[in-house]
Order: C-alpha cells, then sequence, then structure tokens
C-alpha cells in the first residue's frame, strides 16, 4: 500500500535524524524541564515514534506496493524501520523504568552506542526508499 511507503519514508527519516542529533533522554523528569528541552527530545514524543516507526516497520513487511516482490521488495526500509523504532523504545524505557536494565553487549553496543549510525541507516533508507520506490530491496 502507497499508505504504509509514505508512513515508513517519513517515520525512518524523522527517526533518523531525532537519533542523530540528539541527546540520550534525561532520566529525571526535573533534569527535562533544567534542560529546556524542545518536545521532540521529551521521553513522550520518543515513545509514540518509536512505536509508529516500529509498527510501521512490521507493516512493510506484510504490504508491498503493487508490483513489488513481497517481503524481500522493501527489507531494508523495514528493517530500518524496526531497528529505530527499538533503539527509541529501549530509550523510552531506561528513562522512565525504576528497574535497572541491561542489554547483552551485541545489543547495547547496537542501540545505545551506535545509535548515531542507526540514524544515518534510517536517513540513507528512507532518501534511497523515495527516490528508488521499485528496487529490490528498497
Amino acid at each position: 500500500m502507497i499508505q504504509f511507503y509514505l508512513l515508513s519514508v517519513v517515520l525512518n527519516a524523522a527517526s533518523g535524524l531525532l537519533l542523530v542529533f540528539s541527546k540520550q533522554v534525561p532520566e529525571d523528569a526535573a533534569e527535562t524541564s533544567a534542560a529546556g528541552l524542545s518536545f521532540f527530545e521529551t521521553k513522550n514524543f520518543r515513545l509514540v515514534l518509536g512505536l509508529l516507526t516500529a509498527l510501521t516497520g512490521i507493516m512493510k513487511f506484510l504490504s508491498v506496493v503493487q508490483g513489488d516482490i513481497p517481503v524481500i521488495g522493501d527489507l531494508i526500509p523495514a528493517v530500518a524501520g524496526i531497528s529505530a523504532g527499538v533503539c527509541l523504545l529501549y530509550e523510552y524505557y531506561k528513562a522512565s523504568a525504576s528497574v535497572s536494565f541491561s542489554l547483552p553487549p551485541f545489543f547495547e553496543k547496537l542501540f545505545v552506542t551506535g545509535r548515531k549510525y542507526m540514524g544515518i541507516f534510517c536517513i540513507l533508507a528512507a532518501t534511497l526508499h523515495f527516490i528508488f520506490p521499485r528496487v529490490l530491496f528498497l
């Protein structure tokens, strides 16, 4: 469906820009107000954006643009959306949870330390998906 195509491009680009150009969410509400964060840097915005991006990434596996190959036709944007959604949701959980939780070292490096690289991957996936809509894997 063309609606998921548009959502995939927009949400991957927005998530990528957020991951590249913003800092991690402060864990305390007092720190948030003291830091003077804008609306786009709050943890609630990251929750909503992460949920929408991950859901759109999952839906890209299920629905394809007419004439495209199912599942692998939109593989890169779907993987980018799911990965960015997981990264944003993990940041939200880390900022709002009262229980300490740590990921295995590989996932910690991928989703926390490498969040800027994940953002660059999402921006590239969104840009290439927009420019070349019918290319295999894009």
